[in-house]
C-alpha cells in the first residue's frame, strides 16, 4: 500500500478560533466586524426608536438608527490554517444577560474604545478582566481623531501593562485585522504563561 512519496504536499490543519468584540455603545463593534469579515456578517439589529430615548446617549452618534440587540457575527481567514470567527457583542446594559454566552469558548476579546466616552469601556474591561479571558484594548478614532494616546488610557483605566493598547479606525480592513493579530499573539502567549 502506497502512502504518498516525499513528494507529495504537507496537508496542514486548519484551526478556528473564536474572538469577542466588544465595548459600549455606538462605539463601532458592528463597523469593525463588517470591516474586516470576509463573509457578508450576520448582524442582529434593530430600529432604535423612541422608546430608547432617554436610555441610548446618542450624543456621540446622532447618526446612529439601528442597534444590535443579540450579536453580530463575521468570518476572517488570516492564513491558510487559521480562521478566526468573530462575535460582537450588543453594547447596551439591557443585553449584557447574553455575554456568558457569546464569550465562552472565546480565545480573547478586542475591547474597542471612543476615547471621547473611556467610561462606556468599563464594564467590558471589568467583565474581562473578572473572566481571565485574555483581551485588547484597541482605541477606535472617530473621524481620524484620537483625544488620547495608549499610555494615557493605560492609566486613566489602570490596566497593567500585560494588556496591550493600540490605536485602529474600526472603519477600514487593514486596521481592524491588525488587532486582531495582536489579539491571537496576546492570547498565544497568555496561555503559554
Amino acid at each position: 500500500m502506497d502512502f504518498g512519496s516525499s513528494n507529495d504536499p504537507v496537508r496542514r490543519s486548519t484551526t478556528s478560533a473564536k474572538i469577542v468584540v466588544a465595548g459600549g455603545f455606538g462605539v463601532g463593534k458592528t463597523t469593525f466586524v463588517g470591516a474586516v469579515s470576509e463573509i457578508n456578517p450576520l448582524r442582529t439589529e434593530a430600529v432604535m426608536t423612541s422608546a430608547s430615548a432617554g436610555i441610548d446617549d446618542l450624543t456621540h452618534a446622532p447618526d446612529k438608527t439601528t442597534t444590535t440587540v443579540a450579536m453580530d457575527f463575521g468570518r476572517i481567514t488570516l492564513d491558510e490554517d487559521l480562521i478566526l470567527y468573530l462575535f460582537g457583542t450588543p453594547g447596551q446594559d439591557r443585553f449584557w444577560f447574553m455575554w456568558d454566552d457569546l464569550v465562552r469558548g472565546a480565545i480573547g476579546a478586542i475591547v474597542l474604545v471612543d476615547t471621547r466616552r473611556l467610561a462606556d469601556c468599563f464594564p467590558a474591561v471589568d467583565y474581562f478582566e473578572n473572566s481571565g479571558l485574555p483581551f485588547v484594548i484597541a482605541l477606535n478614532g472617530f473621524d481620524g481623531h484620537q483625544p488620547y494616546g495608549p499610555e494615557e488610557v493605560r492609566e486613566a483605566l489602570q490596566i497593567g501593562p500585560e494588556a496591550p493598547i493600540i490605536t485602529t479606525d474600526a472603519r477600514h480592513r487593514p486596521e481592524a485585522k491588525s488587532a486582531l493579530i495582536t489579539l491571537v499573539e496576546h492570547a498565544l502567549m497568555a496561555r503559554l504563561r
